[in-house]
């Protein structure tokens, strides 16, 4: 008996049981940018050990904060290779246990991926919503919500192996770059589908599936050569989130003390008028009272925001993230950490959520942004979100008698102001998503509205951006509520009649708007010049926008007609964009077409035309 406790003894001296409850990062890389790791041990008073590191494991610094339970190590991770390292944990000068801790190899050329660009098509997901693969993690025992389809707000079961299953469908849509809201765990009681109130951050929720499931995604969409955009939170976690139950330190987050609602006005932070008291309320709000603002100005919470941000990126393979409300953050601390992103993937892009409606607002946001070296800050954010373009296009397609400020002047004043950004290629473009009202609701499900619509995201400087179903003339009124926006792809369940992933299981209206959507992606896909090619737009005349794409081998002519007429153009007014050209081919309607004199366009129809 003696002999056997000795045993136990001996094997618990050199165990974590009992001691550390969580390792973040749960491991890391060899060959990393980053000189430092900073590895933060939890579990019951872990703060009393005194921790050392075997050879060569340089320690250095040991943070302790208020809260016992977690412990801040950090270690110089340069020169280490891959291979398992060993923490010894030391109390009253006795050992007391020891921890193993992962250095992986890094995958060759994963400091040079190539982010999303202007060559890419994204399309916007909510998983939830999307397709269900695997009926058998709809509900989770781990977790507080349950499945329930017939709730507009509840969980309707989408997850990780549903959007896998229909990877070749966005294929042959045209699609080149999926975003998916995120899908990191989210315990809340109710509305947890949406998953932007995380509470663990290094998690896929059960419920979507694994960590593997989503390296898994990852590797099948760079088999089809597509790229796959995290949606990262910086902002603020969930209430549920298991720090938040246990805070570090009592500024990890923003207190008032306690919860105060942020009042959303962006604007003060570039504001030389603002109050004090309305900027904090603007940056230190909760966005809700169920997200706990994130404290970014704290160095241990910036800290470990960066490294779970990498430490995604590594692990799954991402090729870029989307950033939620990323103007709310604290704008110095956010900058921080976009660089520290950028600084280790150069290639790499990262889109920020800026929902305003002034370009120069929105510009100050942009990397290299002259607007915001008036005020000294630079974001060091590749690409912003061009939401003014989002504005045009949900009202002057109903507004078909041009006057000054109405119909398609609304599509040529936006693209006037392009002056302000430092980067125009690096725009992402939509007419929608999961925050905002359907196109096809807007437009009361008319095709020649929607035709119009895509024509312009889809041949404009930027990145153009989808959101699930528009393709099959999906519709959605956010008045009745978020759920009515984010409804089901029809023929993501088993038992669903209506099949919209396969031709034949579409009917007749969903088949016209999948077929014009198809066209015109592979088109785009295929063309460099509505990549990066320039932009020459003419003032419209009679609600008839003209614009051009070039480059120094291709160009391709763009005419939307607003107008409910038909309209005859006279083509010496687009010679500057026509040069030589006297011919073309319609994509839409694959018809030649004769470029002299006239040119007649029916009311309310698009043409794009490359150019011979």
């Amino acid at each position: 008996m003696k002999r056997l406790l000795y045993l136990l003894a001996f094997v618990m001296s050199f165990s974590s049981v009992g001691q550390i409850e969580r390792i973040e990062p749960p491991f890391w890389w060899s060959d990393m940018n980053l000189p430092e790791l900073q590895i933060m041990f939890y579990g019951e008073n872990i703060a009393d050990f005194n921790v050392t590191g075997a050879e060569p494991v340089i320690i250095n610094n040991v943070r302790r904060t208020e809260n016992s339970n977690y412990l801040f190590v950090t270690i110089n991770s340069a020169d280490l290779k891959a291979g398992n390292y060993t923490f010894s944990f030391n109390k009253d000068g006795k050992k007391s246990f020891q921890q193993q801790y992962e250095i992986k190899k890094r995958e060759d050329g994963s400091a040079e991926r190539q982010g999303f660009d202007a060559s890419d098509a994204m399309y916007l997901i909510m998983p939830d919503r999307f397709a269900n693969g695997n009926p058998n993690n709809d509900s989770h025992p781990d977790m507080q919500e349950k499945a329930n389809r017939g709730e507009q707000g509840g969980r309707h079961g989408g997850d990780l192996q549903g959007v896998i299953d229909h990877l070749d469908y966005l294929q042959d849509l045209g699609i080149t770059a999926l975003w998916s809201t995120p899908l990191l765990a989210d315990d809340d009681e109710n509305y947890s589908y949406h998953t932007y109130a995380q509470s663990d951050v290094y998690k896929i929720d059960p419920r979507y599936g694994t960590n593997e499931d989503y390296r898994r995604l990852a590797d099948e969409m760079h088999k089809r050569d597509m790229k796959l955009i995290m949606d990262y939170v910086t902002n603020h976690w969930g209430a549920e989130h298991w720090m938040i139950k246990d805070l570090p330190t009592y500024d990890w987050i923003n207190q008032f003390p306690g919860y105060e609602n942020s009042n959303y006005r962006m604007t003060t932070q570039y504001d030389p008028h603002r109050s004090g008291r309305d900027f904090k309320y603007c940056v230190d709000g909760w966005f809700t009272r169920t997200m706990p603002d994130l404290n970014q100005g704290n160095p241990l919470v910036q800290n470990y925001l960066v490294q779970n941000a990498i430490w995604w990126i590594e692990y799954a393979g991402l090729d870029g993230f989307r950033v939620d409300t990323y103007s709310y953050n604290d704008k110095e601390g956010i900058a921080k950490w976009t660089k520290a992103i950028m600084d280790e993937y150069p290639n790499f892009n990262i889109v920020g959520e800026v929902w305003m409606h002034d370009q120069a607002q929105i510009s100050y946001w942009q990397k290299d942004s002259e607007i915001g070296a008036i005020q000294s800050y630079n974001s060091h954010l590749p690409s912003v979100m061009d939401f003014t373009l989002h504005d045009a296009i949900g009202v002057m397609f109903n507004e078909n008698e041009s006057s000054w400020d109405r119909g398609m002047i609304k599509a040529y004043e936006n693209f006037v102001n392009d002056f302000l950004y430092p980067d125009i290629n690096n725009l992402l473009v939509f007419a929608e998503n999961h925050d905002t009202n359907r196109l096809n609701e807007i437009y009361d499900g008319d095709l020649a509205k929607y035709k119009m619509a895509m024509s312009l995201i889809l041949t404009t400087r930027g990145i153009p951006q989808l959101y699930y179903g528009s393709e099959i003339g999906m519709r959605g009124d956010k008045g009745k509520g978020d759920g009515d926006i984010r409804r089901d792809f029809p023929g993501g369940w088993k038992n669903d009649k209506n099949n919209a992933f396969t031709a034949e299981g579409r009917n007749e209206t969903q088949e016209e708007f999948h077929s014009f959507t198809k066209k015109l992606l592979n088109f785009r896909k295929n063309n460099e010049v509505l990549h990066f090619g320039k932009l020459l737009q003419f003032l419209p005349v009679d609600n008839v926008y003209v614009y051009f794409r070039y480059n120094e081998n291709d160009r391709v002519m763009v005419v939307i007609n607003n107008s409910l007429e038909t309209q005859q153009l006279d083509l010496s007014r687009y010679t500057e964009g026509l040069k030589t050209h006297v011919s073309g081919t319609d994509i839409i309607s694959e018809k030649t077409i004769e470029l002299k004199d006239k040119l007649s366009v029916e009311g309310q129809t698009s043409m794009i035309i490359k150019l011979k």
